[in-house]
């Protein structure tokens, strides 16, 4: 029998590819193992740094005794959390951060266990603190990298993805382990031989992809029902629609297009952060902010603010506030005319204020009063061309970036898509990162956001 096999890379004969995918399981197993590992190694070896670069004159050997109490905890939640499941190996950020969020609540749940149980002043708190902090930082980097090289590392890639294409149906087949092409695995053959040969021809794999005509879809859904793997089924016409998931209602099967406002829980604590940021920050930069607009006043003639109409949540609009670094009389309220490199426009203070992003800085009374947030898609000026279209004649999504706040900073800025949009992709550039965000939040994520904006506060593209 001919199952049809064939690598994408290089053609193989059948019997090495089946070798492959049932050593599969075995191979994440061992993926996994390594990882728990190097997660336990992580948080040990952090707490004995911070032995030593803190040591109480009675610790003893408290290092160890504190991340022998955080280890079980942490691989019990990190279990839970799925920090070692099959999404991670595809996705490495995702599994830093699940490890992180793991990390975060079982140090949490340690010192407030020794808290009830009165045995908290045993424990050296400056040594748990930097020992938390030294273990979040290097466990990051350890799950990021492991992740990323796992494939190279074992020769092969743990997560076998399998593609069917039935008939001539084409589809890009990078990504995918195996290609199966057999003409005697018939959907529409419904005896147990034929589910026999497509449950052999799968085995080891973890995820299956079907390209097929659409008289067979209800077929191959019949087929892989009971397959007792996660099986998909493309489906061209839904690109357009760019569904999130598929949802139910009145009993009948819906395609959810848009997750509406974050849940009161997740708007509560975006909101905190927000209000928690922008109040200390505007506190502490005070004096700072002083002198930026002494020096407004001085360099030239206007007032220290520029404000602008912008298109916020909802896509209400409202006026958003910027240090203001072109003269007067030739400041464009509309945004039609983007800044240029070498703009006669900006003034002398303006240049500088522009190059480091300290022109942003007055957006902080936006989002205190509530019309922006710290992390979002960046707001657009109601005029914002890029060759010579509006931004929404270039891409039809551009309306779903403002399903939130808009940012202070977001996931475009910290890739680097910023400054002029000479050419439509540096639009879609934005967009496509803006709409990625929106899709897939987290606090975690805005956090990272505002952490990797630090190092983009100086950029080519700001002026």
């Amino acid at each position: 029998m001919n199952l049809g096999y064939g690598s994408l890379k290089a053609a193989a004969p059948a019997k090495v590819q089946n070798a492959q995918r049932l050593n599969g399981s075995s191979l994440r197993i061992r993926v996994f193992t390594l990882l728990a590992l190097l997660d336990s190694l992580c948080i040990v070896a952090s707490y004995f740094a911070a032995s030593l670069i803190y040591k109480p004159a009675s610790s003893g050997n408290q290092w160890l005794a504190i991340s022998l109490a955080i280890l079980p905890v942490f691989l019990v939640i990190a279990i839970n959390c799925k920090a070692y499941s099959a999404e991670v190996l595809r996705r490495p950020t995702k599994g830093a951060l699940r490890g992180l969020q793991a990390l975060t609540v079982a140090a949490g749940a340690v010192i407030m266990a020794a808290f009830f149980l009165k045995s908290s002043e045993m424990i050296s708190r400056l040594t748990y603190c930097i020992g938390f902090m030294i273990s979040f930082a290097v466990m990051a980097l350890v799950r990021d990298i492991f992740l990323r090289k796992a494939a190279r590392l074992f020769g092969n890639d743990p997560f076998a993805v399998a593609l069917i294409c039935d008939g001539d149906q084409t589809i890009p087949q990078d990504g995918f382990s195996l290609v199966l092409a057999d003409p005697d695995i018939d959907p529409d053959n419904h005896c147990p031989m034929m589910f026999d040969r497509l449950a052999h021809a799968l085995k080891g794999v973890d995820r299956v992809v079907v390209s097929c005509k659409p008289e067979r879809r209800l077929s191959w859904v019949t087929a892989l029902k009971g397959a007792n793997i996660h099986s998909e089924i493309v489906i061209p016409e839904l690109q357009l629609l760019a569904p999130l998931s598929v949802g139910h209602w009145n009993g009948r099967t819906t395609l959810v297009i848009a997750q509406g406002p974050l849940s009161m829980f997740d708007r509560l604590l975006k909101r905190t952060l927000d209000l928690a940021a922008s109040s200390m920050a505007l506190v502490l930069m005070a004096p700072f902010l002083l002198i930026v607009a002494i020096a407004i006043k001085l360099d030239s003639p206007g007032p220290v603010f520029f404000v602008q109409t912008r298109i916020g949540r909802g896509n209400r609009m409202f006026q958003m506030l910027k240090f203001r670094s072109m003269r007067v009389n030739k400041t464009g309220q509309d945004g039609t005319t983007s800044t240029a490199r070498d703009d006669d426009r900006i003034t002398r203070v303006g240049r500088i204020i522009r190059s480091t992003s300290i022109d942003e800085l007055p957006q902080l009374i936006n989002v205190l009063i509530g019309d922006m947030s710290i992390v979002g898609p960046r707001p657009h000026a109601i005029g914002s061309r890029a060759q010579n279209k509006l931004f929404w004649e270039i891409d039809e999504r551009y309306w779903h970036r403002h399903a939130t706040k808009p940012g202070l900073t977001g996931l475009a800025q910290v890739r680097g898509f910023r400054g002029a949009t000479d050419h439509e992709s540096d639009l879609t550039n934005r967009l496509q990162a803006d709409l990625e965000y929106l899709n897939h939040w987290s606090i975690w994520k805005d956090f990272q956001i505002i952490i990797m904006t630090f190092k983009v506060l100086v950029h080519k593209n700001a002026y």
